[in-house]
């Protein structure tokens, strides 16, 4: 039985500004399952609307594990940086197939809004 699929895109990211509040740390978070066996290798590839795609984003994940990869953090051995405010998609490409989630926590009002989303896969 196949667990998971190789390829996740999450169409709606846009890294929230920070809030005003420092408790409470406002992000984006891509949660990444693999329930097979083996290691798998994934690659990232953010997709923008004013510029060209960032590639070679890569991470390893060990198989019978999760991670949680938060986007306002430096992503990959490049440390590539992704601005506040800017649109854009992430594909997510996996030598096995895994599981993937989106989420994103915004602390700039009172009533903090957070949700989760899968992709579409194929």
């Amino acid at each position: 039985m196949e667990k998971g699929k190789k390829n996740w895109v999450f169409c709606d990211g846009y890294l929230p500004p920070k809030g005003d509040n420092p408790e409470f740390e406002g992000h984006e978070a891509l949660m990444l399952t693999n329930l097979n066996d083996e290691k798998t290798k994934i690659e990232l590839v953010l997709v923008f609307e004013d510029r060209e795609p960032e590639d070679g984003i890569f991470v390893e994940l060990d198989g019978m594990r999760t991670t949680c990869i938060r986007l306002d953090k430096p992503l990959g051995p490049q440390k590539y940086q992704l601005g506040e405010s800017v649109q854009y998609t992430i594909w997510v490409k996996s030598e096995l197939p895994i599981c993937a989630c989106f989420g994103r926590l915004d602390v700039r009002q009172t009533n903090m809004a957070y949700y989760s989303v899968e992709g579409c896969t194929f």
